[in-house]
């Protein structure tokens, strides 16, 4: 990924003094931005989130443009930053800025290419827009691309939370045998949520679908319930 231009972004800026070298050389090798990995090609500065998080807040009224330019920038927190503005004003704007701002984290997307990135954005702006009305926006990520299978899958979480439980079972019977386990990690965890909510329905799942799902998908969608419980339906999928 490059920058749009030589220019240091604002929010670099404003990261730097937070940046700290070790803490950048961990967060490569957290975030597999290693050769063959998921995150491969992504540089990093060293900030923490509580310092991107107070950084953001000094910059939230950044011009979309500039946003814009954060969202392309080679390092990871740039980027971040950049969302959790974006999620900030998602969140105080009205219809049509909703939907604008939905249309630009689309168009942006190639730099929300890590989970902690997809995690921290997709539940609040498409989860919101799915909220709003805009019940075909999670159709726009059907690509296959492992980010954009991501951010459909999290951002069902809103929907979750306002116990809408169809769009996370949708999204988890259609991406079941997706072959990357960041999409097992993510579907187990949405439909454990279910779970607390409707314990039932994720039961039906289970009953469903327990024989045949990647057994990462199985270990975190029934992590909260019993031993004994849990116990079956291992043996339901082996």
């Amino acid at each position: 990924m490059s920058a749009v231009s030589d220019a240091i972004h604002p929010i670099e800026t404003g990261l730097r003094p937070y940046a700290d070298a070790e803490r950048a050389q961990r967060a490569a090798r957290y975030f597999r931005a290693v050769p063959g990995g998921y995150g491969e090609g992504d540089r990093f500065i060293g900030v923490s989130v509580p310092d991107s998080r107070r950084v953001a807040r000094a910059f939230r009224d950044l011009s979309r443009e500039s946003i814009r330019e954060a969202l392309r920038s080679p390092w990871h927190e740039v980027r971040m930053t950049a969302l959790f503005v974006l999620v900030h004003r998602f969140e105080r704007a009205g219809e049509e800025d909703r939907r604008t701002i939905a249309d630009l984290y689309f168009l942006e997307r190639r730099g929300i290419n890590n989970w902690d990135l997809v995690d921290s954005s997709a539940p609040p702006i498409l989860g919101g827009r799915f909220l709003d009305g805009d019940e075909g926006i999670l159709d726009r990520y059907d690509t296959g691309a492992l980010w954009d299978t991501r951010i459909a899958i999290l951002a069902t979480f809103a929907c979750i939370r306002q116990n809408r439980f169809d769009p996370t079972i949708t999204l988890c019977e259609r991406y079941r045998d997706y072959p990357h386990d960041l999409i097992h990690k993510a579907c187990g965890w949405m439909l454990r949520e279910v779970g607390a909510r409707d314990i039932d329905l994720l039961r039906e799942f289970l009953r469903i679908h327990a024989a045949g799902m990647p057994r990462t998908m199985l270990r975190y969608a029934i992590e909260k319930m019993d031993p004994e419980e849990r116990r079956r339906w291992r043996n339901a999928g082996d």
